[in-house]
């Protein structure tokens, strides 16, 4: 027999967007039930590992506070555990990676470890409860509103209802979009729908962006080489069209010129951690991929502590574009991961005894996986990186020309009557499942309209994280760290509001009235919904 829980709201999904909702929804008075089918909370930040993607002022202004919360936790859990160096605990902006991707690069375990302390109260109140490692499989919908949700523990097969009066989807893929019948795209949009100049005449729903199995290395003394990975011929040979050479080597187009430049791989530099400038708008940080997504820099602690800098891979070379994983089969889907990441182990593997090293020799045979790091005993991370979902079709949905610097100038994006949050991040796609190279245009400091959180029809579901209204242009954008931990905490609070005063999503959306009431609730909770005077980059 199916068990059967209930709370205000359920979010399914336990990522950033995730977490985030549960929290606006509990700051409020409601009790939630969040779900997540990894053993890790925190998506992107933890399970996937992937250090967070920020604009440049991330320090000053332009996240969220309980963002920031976030940010300014996983610092002092490194002044309170680890073991740092003088100089670098005085260090206000402590970045304990020293990686030229973010300001805050960091061991995975330090974002989960906050994450699950921010969370701690509501879980003892008993407030919230979060279930993993659990899977949608089924929805219970009456006319357009969600009743409730059928879940799965992905290894007993036990199985969980969940009813609730509002449901955030905060899923990586955007699951419950068609266990719901919530119309959803996916892949290119055609110019022709969107007007977007980067859109293909032709709709292409099955081309998305690659997904990429990340994994965590360092470099130690002996021999430390794998097995060969049974597929590492057919990865070593390996060339996309628009690639320069083979996936398996330092050559790739560069984003955002096209243009095949060679990057360096020099394990453990002897730099200053505290001379790396993460900003983005000067530098784009991936020239030396080492150092580029660095999660820990052995000079930030005590001599001895750490025997070598940790590296994460999240590079081009670990792109999968071989298919996608939405809307397939599960056997399609699990053997596309599988080939993803045997990638991953292909190009670890290829460091380790092929890659060349400046002294002219060949391979790095003292690199290591660091699966302790990322949580697993297979070496990778623990989930697939993701960067593109199905997307609801909303009441507004975002086009390049919104967001695009080349239409607004360095100035502000377009202005939107309803935005309950902002961020910044250059449109930035990576190769896709159709063959596509990259698509890297320069953005302007955008809003996120409440429209693109609410389905057209379905009343009581919202989007939580990636499957918001963007497009798959737009999606380069609006998909990073600190945007979707907005989008999930506006969905949260939006939840809330609504439960407590008698209202709907669309009725606040569409009223300006109850608009500018819920927008004053966000002022109050600490999300800046209008960008100060900066400039794009």
């Amino acid at each position: 027999m199916t068990k059967e829980l209930s709370a205000d709201l359920l979010v399914v999904g336990g990522g950033l967007g995730g977490v985030a909702a549960a929290l606006g929804a509990l700051r409020s008075g409601r009790t939630v039930i969040l779900t997540e089918e990894f053993d890790w909370l925190g998506g992107q930040l933890t399970s996937q590992a992937v250090p967070p993607d920020e604009h440049s002022w991330v320090e000053q202004f332009g996240i969220t506070r309980s963002y920031r919360q976030l940010r300014t936790g996983i610092r002092q859990y490194y002044r309170d555990h680890y073991p740092l160096t003088a100089a670098s605990r005085a260090w206000g902006d402590l970045n304990p990676g020293a990686g030229w991707v973010s300001r805050l690069c960091a061991e995975p375990r330090t974002g989960l470890a906050v994450i699950e302390a921010m969370l701690a109260p509501w879980r003892g109140g008993g407030q919230l409860r979060v279930l993993k490692p659990y899977l949608p499989i089924a929805a219970d919908v009456q006319g357009d509103t969600v009743r409730a949700i059928t879940l799965r523990h992905r290894d007993t097969g036990a199985e969980i209802t969940v009813l609730a009066s509002y449901v955030v989807d905060a899923t990586e893929l955007g699951d419950l979009l068609p266990l719901t019948g919530t119309e959803y795209a996916k892949g290119f949009e055609s110019r022709s729908d969107t007007g977007e100049p980067s859109a293909p005449d032709t709709a292409q729903p099955d081309n998305v962006q690659a997904v990429s199995v990340c994994f965590a290395i360092d470099h130690v003394d002996g021999n430390q080489v794998i097995d060969k990975p049974a597929n590492y011929d057919f990865w070593r040979q390996y060339q996309p069209d628009f690639w320069g050479g083979p996936l398996l080597g330092f050559k790739a187009p560069h984003p955002r010129t096209l243009e095949i430049t060679e990057r360096s791989f020099t394990p453990n530099p002897d730099d200053d951690p505290l001379l790396v400038d993460a900003d983005q708008r000067r530098n784009p940080g991936d020239g030396n991929l080492w150092t580029f997504r660095r999660i820990a820099a052995r000079r930030n602690f005590v001599p001895g502590a750490y025997g070598s800098d940790i590296c994460l891979v999240n590079w081009p070379m670990i792109d999968y574009m071989l298919g996608s994983i939405i809307d397939v089969s599960e056997e399609e889907k699990a053997a596309h991961l599988k080939s993803a990441a045997d990638l991953s182990y292909s190009v670890f593997y290829w460091l380790q005894t092929e890659a060349p090293r400046l002294d002219g020799g060949q391979g790095f045979p003292g690199l290591r996986l660091r699966g302790d790091i990322t949580g697993t005993d297979h070496g990778l991370a623990m989930a697939p990186y993701i960067r593109e979902s199905r997307r609801i079709l909303p009441i507004t949905r975002i086009v390049e020309q919104d967001v695009s610097m080349t239409i607004h100038g360095n100035t502000l994006s377009k202005q939107y009557r309803d935005s309950v949050g902002i961020g910044m991040y250059r449109i930035d796609l990576h190769p896709s499942t159709g063959g596509d190279n990259y698509v890297d245009v320069e953005s302007a400091p955008f809003e996120i309209p409440l429209g693109s959180l609410l389905p057209r029809r379905v009343k009581n579901l919202l989007a939580g994280g990636k499957n918001m209204g963007t497009t798959h242009i737009t999606n380069g954008c609006y998909r990073l760290h600190p945007v979707e931990w907005n989008v999930g905490e506006v969905a949260g609070l939006l939840a809330a509001h609504c439960l407590n005063h008698g209202l709907t999503p669309h009725q606040v959306q569409a009223d300006d009235a109850l608009l500018t009431d819920f927008q004053s609730r966000l002022y109050a909770e600490g999300i800046e919904i209008r960008w100060p005077d900066v400039r794009g980059y």
